[in-house]
């Protein structure tokens, strides 16, 4: 048996003696600083001393005051020897617990205590494997009766010799009821009994001592105690209303009893058993509101067991609702009974009630109920949340979302219940509506997902879409911001909404704090960039194009460390390179290269193609160059596209040259050619490098070294298309050398080369020359017949060269060479049409055929008259006619020249035959007188030919007129001189430089249309001419103008009247000629070596006449056929000489052929019948 306090009475009174002796020695006020020791002293045998005492006491000591108090003690002494010490709640006794009905339930069950709840989103704690409703009543209903410490145990109950004291005890309570009736303390003596009765198991023994000490202790200390135990002993034995006037009087007494709650509490209990819930729920609510009133805090409660009495009261105010009719009960009770602060917990437990019935649209009810009433409560949203949890515990999803959107159009950051609040102030709150947000965000997002639900996935869309926007614009500083960021760009992204999209990822990846979705965002949002490039129109690509190049970039700057961070910066790369904007390629690039130094060798080098590209776009030619060079380092030689990147360095490197070649800066320009070929010796950009190296040195006058490169051209690229343009400049620079026989062949080598007709006739023009200046003749012959050779056609440069050519044969003296060039230059003039005739074409026939013609003056002019005269005379006439017809064909060049020397030759053939007529060889044999006549007739018949020679060098000189001055003129004028010095032989004062033309027209020269000149003294001859005509200037040619047919007309008659004039003399001088026989008939006595007499020369005007109309006849059909040759297109004629087979002399001779000359005017004619004299 465990050891007891020391209590005894005796024991007490003796202690308290001596320390009274002791405390003499101090004051009260002291007892102040004394530290008191309240611990029990455990006094061995203590128990038993003390009932040995009492027993003594009673049994030797006289029936006294005492005796009474000595019973009880000694009673109790046995009670508390057994089962320990017990008391009354009032006096010091242990409270009661709630337990089981057994003497031994002093703990409440261990499955009822908290912590087996889950907690919720809604922040309402949810009971686990709840109990049943009657095991529930069962429990909440049993209160056990304050127990005695050490009490024994129940399976020890029945041992009579173990509960022997509590027999005594009983016997000794009993005996001191019936001996001392009117002892104060009887009431205790009876509470004890009752404690006794229950220790020994016989509960109805005790309940009728208590029953007693209700009826006669009303007032007693252990009344309340006595109560209590009373209704809980008819409580459980369902015997209600017993237990209700029991529990009753305790309330009735007040609330200062110990068992006031418990009373309320077991009395609601009673009334609920009985069906008057009403009444059972006033005590309920009487008990909490006594709770409120001594202060108890139902939300911080520092007892679990007072605070699972409170649940149970809570529970059971949840059944009394249930069966009252549900939520709207209890607002009925409290509109009758006055609202309570703690009407929230009676809400939630009859939701909870009805979550525990699976009665989930009424658990919804009682939280929802009283969110309409209280809607601005602090606890409202955690209500509504409960509602959604419920509706998800009943699988109602549909009534799980509309409680969701009804909350989150509730509780939103916008809504009016935060007029009420703090937002900060309610973090659960705001974390009830995250969660919701996030549930409907999620919820319509898997909705759009859904494949089952197509038709609703535009709607869907919506939801989801506003949901998320919804938590974004409520959290946007929330820790799962990004993360609802990033799903609703996913969201976007499977919509296809891909620019909007975009937009989201990149919030989601640089809008918010660094988090773990951060690169995934980037990514993502370049990505969905590209995709919306896939699928915009044609007008925004450009703009959409940019926004993937800022994402990439700002993804790779962002989050370098992504595995596909340099793979992004390339792509971006190349969409810049693509928009062309080469500049912004050119930096770009350079960063990514900067960037990931260690990125995959395929995207370095990607990096580096677009830097040389851009670089060349740019002009940058030196940066392109090194660009090129690392891409080349990184492309494996056997990389099909390695030739293309040699190509690119080589265009870099030729460009610089081009940049310095545009800056005068040739030598650098230069250089950077040559470099081509040692930097890309393969390169197509070689030769033209080369070519233009060469050019660049040509124009630093680099000769020798200019020509090298150039023959290396020559020699690396035979079959090169810029070979002709080689040439070409190795013959500038041989001849810029002095080098020109290189330089000659040069140009041989380019007519040679070249397809192009200008070039070929150039070059060999040029050749030529350059063989002169170095006097190889030979070689330029060679060239300029090889020229005639290859280009007959046009004619003009073709008789360039056969001029060229007959100037070197006449320097040389071969005159046959010589006259066949100028022959070959008339026959080339014949050949061409006239409307091909070029002033320089007749310029060069004319000289050529004047000097051809020349010859027949001097053959005509050696022509001596001698006897026989008449053959003498006829050849002499012969020889006149052919002269005169041949210089009268020269006239047709209008070449003033030409025409001049023309007029000229054809006056001195008139004075030479004048001349000859009087140096003629005289016949012999003649008288003197004869010989006089003779001579007289000589000067007769010769002076008309005088007349008509001063006649033509007047007409000679008067091309002065018209503007033509040269030696032909000046040598008639000297002529004249001499033939009429009075007139001629003056000096002059010059009236300044008389410009020559090339050609004139030779009717104006034959007839020149001058004013009538006053008659001339008899002497002087001719008159002197007018003052010169207007000249006109007819495509550079200086010419006089024919005023009208009429005049052209006088004119070639009065020159075939001057020429008429002449004829008869002539004629006469031929008709004594042809009749020199007659003359000897008629000198019979002359000598027979005198072939001509004096009589001969003698001769009548009509004989002159008879001889002279052969003569005239065959003039004016020469004439004739003159003028139809006229008519007749040269190209049509038949008879034309080769120039290499017959002089133009010997043409001249055949009148049928002179007719395929062209005469053009009846001028003309004229000239060819003047010259028929």
């Amino acid at each position: 048996m465990m050891p007891t306090r020391v209590v005894s009475l005796l024991a007490a009174s003796v202690l308290l003696a001596s320390c009274a002796s002791v405390s003499e020695k101090g004051t009260i006020a002291e007892l102040r600083n004394v530290k008191l020791d309240l611990s029990d002293e455990v006094i061995e045998g203590g128990i038993e001393k003390a009932m040995q005492g009492y027993q003594n006491f009673l049994e030797e000591t006289p029936e006294s005051a005492m005796t009474p108090e000595a019973i009880r003690r000694l009673a109790d002494l046995k009670i508390e020897r057994e089962y320990g010490t017990f008391e009354s709640p009032g006096v010091g006794v242990t409270a009661p617990v709630t337990g089981g009905a057994s003497a031994a339930m002093d703990a409440p069950e261990k499955s009822a205590l908290p912590g087996a709840g889950e907690a919720t989103a809604s922040g309402i704690a949810v009971i686990g494997d709840q109990e049943s409703e009657s095991d529930f009543e069962n429990r909440a209903t049993q209160t056990d009766m304050p127990a005695t410490v050490g009490a024994v145990p129940e399976d020890q109950v029945a041992n009579g010799l173990e509960n022997q004291s509590a027999e005594e005890a009983i016997g000794l309570y009993k005996q001191l009821l019936e001996k001392y009736p009117m002892y104060e303390r009887n009431d205790q003596v009876l509470y004890q009994m009752t404690r006794a009765y229950e220790e020994l198991g016989r509960v109805d023994e005790a309940v009728e001592v208590m029953n007693r000490i209700a009826a006669e202790y009303p007032n007693s200390n252990y009344i309340d105690e006595v109560q209590f135990r009373r209704g809980e002993y008819y409580f459980t034995r369902k015997k209600y209303l017993d237990a209700e006037n029991a529990y009753l009087a305790i309330v009735n007494a007040g609330s200062d009893s110990f068992y006031y709650e418990l009373s309320l509490y077991k009395l609601g209990w009673t009334f609920y058993k009985q069906d008057m819930l009403e009444e059972g729920m006033n005590q309920f609510v009487a008990l909490l509101d006594h709770k409120i009133s001594i202060g108890y805090d139902f939300e911080n409660p520092e007892d679990d067991i007072e605070q699972k009495r409170i649940d149970d009261t809570f529970r059971v105010i949840s059944l009394s609702f249930s069966a009252m009719g549900g939520p709207d009960s209890v607002v009925d009770y409290f509109k009758k009974h006055g609202s309570r602060s703690y009407e929230v917990d009676i809400y939630r437990n009859l939701g909870e009630h009805y979550l525990e019935k699976r009665r989930y649209a009424d658990a919804a009810a009682s939280y929802k109920t009283f969110v309409e009433l209280n809607p601005y409560d602090k606890v409202a949203p955690h209500f509504d949340m409960r509602v959604i949890e419920i509706y998800k515990k009943g699988g109602f999803p549909k009534l799980v979302i509309e409680a969701n959107k009804e909350f989150a159009t509730s509780y939103g950051l916008k809504s009016r219940y935060w007029q009420h609040f703090e937002v900060d102030a309610y973090p659960d709150v705001l974390a009830l509506l995250k969660s919701t947000l996030t549930e409907l965000a999620n919820y319509y997002h898997a909705m759009y997902q859904n494949k089952d639900f197509v038709k609703q996935r535009a709607d869907n869309f919506v939801e989801a879409q506003h949901w998320y926007h919804e938590f974004l614009d409520s959290f946007p500083k929330d820790a799962e911001a990004p993360v609802m960021n990033y799903q609703l760009a996913d969201l976007l992204l499977e919509n296809k909404s891909y620019h909007e999209a975009a937009l989201e990822y990149e919030r989601t990846a640089y809008d918010y704090p660094a988090h773990e979705k951060a690169a995934a965002a980037g990514y993502a949002a370049v990505y969905t960039h590209r995709k919306n490039l896939e699928v915009a129109e044609e007008a925004q690509k450009d703009p959409v194009k940019r926004d993937v190049i800022r994402s990439s970039l700002r993804f790779s700057e962002t989050f370098p460390q992504h595995e596909k961070a340099s793979l992004v910066m390339n792509a971006a790369l190349e969409d810049i390179f693509a928009m062309k904007d080469y500049a912004f390629a050119v930096t770009t690039g350079r960063k990514m290269l900067e960037l990931f130094p260690e990125a995959p060798q395929e995207e370095r080098r990607s990096g580096w193609l677009i830097v040389a590209h851009s670089s060349f776009e740019l002009e940058q030619f030196a940066d392109a160059e090194a660009a090129y060079q690392n891409v080349l380092n990184l492309t494996a030689p056997e990389d099909p596209t390695r030739k293309e990147l040699v190509e690119n360095l080589a265009a870099a490197i030729y460009k610089q040259g081009e940049q310095a070649n545009a800056e005068g800066e040739y030598l650098v320009a230069a250089e950077h050619f040559l470099r081509v070929g040692q930097a890309a010796p393969q390169s197509k950009l070689r030769p033209s490098a080369d070519y233009d190296a060469a050019t660049a040195l040509i124009k630093l006058e680099d000769w020798t070294r200019s020509a090298d490169v150039l023959m290396a051209f020559r020699n690396n690229y035979p079959e090169h298309e810029l070979q002709a343009d080689v040439t070409k400049k190795l013959a500038q620079v041989y001849s810029e050398d002095g080098k020109l026989a290189l330089a000659a062949a040069e140009y041989e080598r380019i007519e040679s080369e070249s397809d192009d007709e200008g070039i070929r006739r150039e070059a060999l023009k040029v050749a030529a020359d350059l063989y002169m200046e170095v006097d190889n003749a030979d070689k330029a012959i060679e060239v300029r017949r090889r020229f005639i050779t290859y280009f007959p056609a046009p004619r003009e440069p073709v008789m360039e060269m056969h001029n060229a050519i007959a100037g070197i044969l006449k320097k040389r003296g071969d005159t046959p060479g010589y006259h066949n060039e100028l022959n070959a230059l008339v026959y080339v003039y014949s050949q061409a049409a006239p409307e091909d005739r070029s002033d320089r074409m007749r310029y060069l026939a004319g000289t050529s055929h004047l000097i051809l013609t020349e010859p027949m003056y001097t053959e005509f002019a050696e022509l001596k008259l001698t006897q026989p005269f008449e053959s003498s005379l006829r050849r002499k006439r012969d020889a006149m006619k052919a002269a005169n017809a041949a210089f009268g064909q020269l006239v047709d060049y209008e070449i003033g020249e030409v025409t001049a020397a023309a007029t000229y030759y054809i006056a001195e053939i008139y004075y030479n035959f004048s001349r000859s007529l009087l140096n003629s060889e005289r016949p012999s044999g003649l008288s003197e007188l004869e010989m006089q006549q003779y001579e007289f007739l000589l000067d007769e018949q010769s002076y008309p030919f005088e007349e008509k020679s001063i006649d033509i060098h007047e007409k000679n000189v008067g091309l002065i007129d018209v503007g033509v001055y040269n030696d032909w003129v000046d040598k008639s004028i000297v002529k004249l001189s001499s033939l009429m010095p009075g007139r001629y032989a003056k000096f002059e004062e010059s009236s300044g430089f008389i410009a020559m033309v090339n050609n004139v027209s030779y009717q104006s020269l034959v007839s020149p249309q001058l004013p009538v000149a006053p008659a001339a003294p008899a002497g002087e001859g001719a008159a002197a001419p007018a003052s010169a005509p207007e000249v006109m200037d007819v495509q550079g040619v200086q010419a006089v103008p024919v005023t009208d047919d009429a005049a052209m007309d006088a004119a070639a008659a009065d020159s075939e009247a001057q020429a008429m004039d002449v004829e008869p003399e002539v004629a006469g001088e031929a008709g004594d000629a042809v009749e020199e026989g007659m003359g000897e008939k008629q000198a019979e006595a002359a000598e027979p070596e005198a072939t001509v007499t004096a009589d001969d020369a003698a001769v009548s005007e009509a004989s002159l006449a008879q001889d002279e109309a052969p003569v005239a006849e065959e003039a004016m059909a020469e004439a004739e056929v003159a003028e139809e040759a006229s008519e007749t297109p040269a190209d049509e004629s038949s008879n034309v000489v080769e120039p290499d087979s017959k002089s133009v002399v010997d043409v001249q001779e055949s009148p049928e052929e002179v007719a395929a000359e062209p005469v053009d005017t009846a001028a003309d004619a004229e000239v060819v019948e003047e010259s028929a004299l």
